[in-house]
């Protein structure tokens, strides 16, 4: 799952290098929590307009976590 989130990331910035992603243990609800990490210059490539690019990431993670029964959420930071 962190290697599909780091393509897609990869794939929209300038900066491929500076593309990270930590994991969270399950919090109590049994949510697994992804944090994306780009750098600056490139938030507003991961975001896009209206924040559609980063409700199309959190898309595909949702529906490649289902195929195994784990429920996610995904952040993006800086």
């Amino acid at each position: 799952m962190t290697e599909l989130l780091i393509a897609m990331a990869k794939g929209l910035v300038e900066n491929p290098d500076a593309v990270s992603a930590t994991v969270d243990e399950p919090n109590e609800n049994g949510v697994i929590v992804y944090h994306l990490h780009v750098a600056e210059s490139d938030m507003g490539r991961v975001i896009g307009k209206q924040g559609r690019i980063a409700k199309a990431i959190r898309t595909v993670m949702r529906a490649a976590a289902n195929r195994q029964n784990q429920k996610i959420a995904v952040e993006i930071g800086g």
